[in-house]
């Protein structure tokens, strides 16, 4: 039986220390600031690009990692010993999984799965680490395959924002809408449905009264949830918050795990700081 190693596209905002733990080698994205581009994880961070953004009035630009990336990460695995599954960010928001796709097809490596998460952040970590966990099981990339397709529509993942500043610099709100959500300290709950990320739910006040009101609201749904793990992923979060949350989450006396991670360089440029998000697989 082949070796199963699994490959997962930056945005899946896992912790440097799980990505070791399970063996997942990443493909980084890129941001762009101006005329120059950075490697997310690598080149870049949260703070910088809120810097950058502040000081100039707009959202960076993100990328799908180019060829050459893709194509250097792949030659460090021998296709005739090893079938790689690859988990990328909704194809619905990026041209990731397609990319990969064309350089396995022009590297004549057809034992490539590439999955379409249908998600994003540790929506997409979630697969991940379902998968590498099937593949040190023993199972064969096909089962996993198959595991994962049907249970993506499973993942939960949800965030609240502090602010549509970025939504709006990125193109993904409207000047208006910025403007009367500010105005009335409107925090917006984003959920992911089919690889779209919508407005699920509009809160009130400031961001840690409402990221308390968004955690509690998902009680019943976090108490019915797969009880492997839950995952809090954060931007910019102030350490007092993450530990509210954290806490909340312990009182639950349901999950096997509960992980923390920071949110990399693409979610967080367009998200900005103070997003917090739970995410989790529904039973």
């Amino acid at each position: 039986m082949k070796n199963v190693k699994i490959i997962a596209d930056s945005t899946c905002d896992l912790s440097q220390e799980q990505l070791e733990t399970y063996d997942i080698t990443v493909i980084p994205l890129y941001i762009q600031l101006d005329d120059k581009s950075y490697l997310d994880r690598l080149e870049i961070t949260p703070p910088e690009i809120f810097r950058w953004s502040d000081k100039n009035g707009r959202t960076p630009k993100t990328a799908a990692p180019g060829i050459d990336v893709v194509q250097n990460i792949l030659n460090k695995f021998n296709k005739e010993e090893t079938d790689l599954i690859y988990l990328g960010i909704s194809e619905d928001m990026s041209t990731t999984c397609n990319v990969v796709r064309l350089v396995a097809e022009e590297m004549g490596y057809d034992n490539l799965y590439v999955i379409d998460s249908m998600n994003l952040s540790t929506g997409i970590g979630l697969q991940v680490l379902r998968a590498a966990e099937l593949a040190a099981a023993g199972k064969p990339a096909e089962e996993i395959v198959s595991q994962l397709e049907e249970e993506r529509s499973k993942v939960r993942a949800s965030f609240v924002i502090d602010t549509l500043t970025y939504l709006y610099r990125g193109g993904r709100c409207n000047a208006m809408t910025a403007l009367v959500a500010g105005a009335l300290k409107i925090k917006p709950r984003i959920a992911v449905t089919d690889g779209k990320m919508d407005v699920s739910k509009k809160y009130r006040g400031n961001i840690s009264a409402v990221i308390k009101k968004y955690v509690t609201d998902m009680e019943d749904d976090l108490k019915n949830a797969d009880d492997t793990r839950v995952f809090l992923t954060h931007s910019g979060c102030s350490d007092e918050i993450v530990k509210q949350v954290y806490d909340y989450l312990e009182s639950l006396h349901h999950f096997k795990e509960i992980a923390v991670t920071v949110a990399g360089s693409v979610i967080s440029s367009h998200c900005g700081p103070n997003t917090l998000g739970v995410l989790f697989y529904e039973r």
